[in-house]
């Protein structure tokens, strides 16, 4: 698990765990596969990497950095193969180190094992401590790392095999690319929380987190894959099956508000029109006068179109966002106050001096940054800022692959919206009702999304007894 001190480091905003991605029959697969990547770079920036194969040899790198930091053409050239899988990571579980990073790739009966993980398993703890129990050497603190291992234990009885054992065994969010020597296979959760498509170029398949990604590479979308469904590409094609029924679907409704780019479409729903519709319905549900409204970029951005529009009040994009910032940058001296908010965000003092402000932003998780970015609309001149939040109060934690901090860390947990009003020092705050949200979300929506950060009602209970004696008798 990442330590307290990383947790509080990087939660300026909520972190989505990964990207995947990975391709069959193309000959410049890994390049594929960097740009694929390349899409995907919003859904992890500490650490990237890309396995291929030419059915004979595996070949792999992986390092820290962005997908441009981490591959260069030389690297690229040399990872040969027309099979190729690739990930982003943000660390949800499992320190920000390059042994950590993926796809994780194992050498079991003379064949080759390699993984990339978007989710987070709930059980990977039990699990891990009981094949420890029973002889099993880890190389890693990552969850994804268990799957490798229960897949091993069942590799005798056949690919397909071994894939419905373990997924018998692990409980959570897990959209997976596997790779070996001569195919790549896609598996999702049978709760579907994580997004995982199928995407095909000229005889080349694709399977990818986001719809993004094929887009750079002129893929066509083909479907997603189902919740519980195991795809496996080879040189006979596309077949699947369903490894575990679904009970219930749990889309992860914070992939429309936050974590998707806007150019996707998952679950089946354009990530911009969700967004934007989000906007719309604040706007019916909440009466606001200002002179304009003012995102706080990107991610309020799509919401607030929508918003200004239904209003028939001003949009103005009035706080500047830096796209050159990097990673990491050199720490300004204690005189420099609230730098850190300012080196990305910077508000335009003449459009908003004496102005009454209507603020729309995605959501607060633990409160800091908003109040900082509220201070510097407030020093900019502001007469009145009113702020709406395009989602529900986030008031618990996620164990399904965001790092949304303990509950004493979120700032709704224990705060009424008026208490968060007058910690932010805002005029006005409305956050999104869970109502609302749903009716965005459409028809039957409660029964398809996961809103357990906003509910506390999460959908996968795990017994650890039960657990403990199904793995014995493996």
């Amino acid at each position: 698990m990442s330590t307290n001190k990383e947790t509080k480091r990087n939660m300026r905003y909520p972190k989505e765990e990964c990207g995947v991605f990975g391709i069959w029959g193309h000959p410049d697969a890994a390049k594929i596969s960097y740009f694929g990547l390349f899409a995907l770079q919003h859904r992890g920036q500490e650490s990237a990497g890309i396995v291929t194969s030419d059915e004979k040899e595996v070949h792999a790198y992986k390092s820290m950095g962005l997908v441009s930091e981490v591959f260069t053409e030389r690297r690229l050239n040399d990872l040969k193969g027309h099979i190729s899988i690739g990930h982003v990571r943000y660390s949800t579980t499992g320190s920000s180190i390059i042994q950590n990073a993926q796809p994780f790739c194992v050498r079991h009966a003379g064949c080759t094992i390699a993984i990339a993980h978007n989710g987070n398993l709930v059980n990977s703890k039990t699990l891990k401590n009981e094949l420890e129990n029973q002889g099993s050497i880890f190389q890693t603190t990552m969850d994804s790392e268990v799957i490798v291992h229960l897949l091993a234990r069942s590799w005798k009885f056949g690919l397909e095999e071994a894939i419905i054992n373990t997924m018998s065994f692990i409980k959570g969010s897990y959209s997976l690319v596997l790779l070996t020597e001569d195919k790549i296979i896609g598996i999702r959760d049978p709760y579907g929380i994580r997004p995982l498509c199928i995407g095909k170029l000229n005889d080349s398949y694709m399977l990818t987190s986001e719809t993004c990604a094929l887009d750079l590479i002129q893929a066509e979308y083909v479907r997603d894959v189902n919740p519980g469904e195991v795809v496996i590409i080879d040189k006979n094609g596309l077949h699947s099956f369903t490894a575990l029924k679904s009970q219930k679907c749990a889309n992860c409704i914070f992939e429309f508000i936050y974590f998707a780019r806007p150019d996707s479409n998952i679950f089946g729903r354009n990530v911009y029109n969700f967004r934007k519709g989000l906007g719309e319905q604040m706007a019916k549900d909440f009466t606001f006068q200002g002179d304009f409204v003012l995102p706080f970029p990107d991610s309020g951005n799509y919401a607030a179109v929508g918003f200004a529009q239904a209003s028939k009040i001003p949009l103005e994009l009035a706080v500047i966002r830096n796209h050159y910032v990097g990673r990491t940058f050199i720490q300004p001296g204690q005189h420099m106050r609230e730098f850190a908010v300012r080196v990305k965000l910077n508000p335009v003092k003449d459009m908003i001096r004496g102005k009454r402000i209507i603020i729309v932003d995605d959501s607060i998780v633990r409160g800091t940054t908003s109040k900082n970015r509220i201070n510097a609309i407030k020093a900019a001149g502001a007469k009145e800022i009113d702020m709406l939040v395009s989602c529900p109060p986030i008031k618990y934690p996620c164990y399904y692959g965001i790092d949304f901090p303990s509950e004493s860390e979120l700032i709704a947990h224990n705060k009424t919206e008026n208490d968060i009003k007058e910690y932010l020092g805002l005029d006005n705050l409305k956050y999104m009702s869970v109502e609302a949200l749903l009716k965005v979300a459409g028809e039957n929506s409660e029964d398809r999304f996961c809103l357990a950060c906003f509910t506390g009602k999460y959908p996968i209970h795990i017994d650890e007894k039960m657990e403990k004696l199904a793995l014995e008798k493996i």
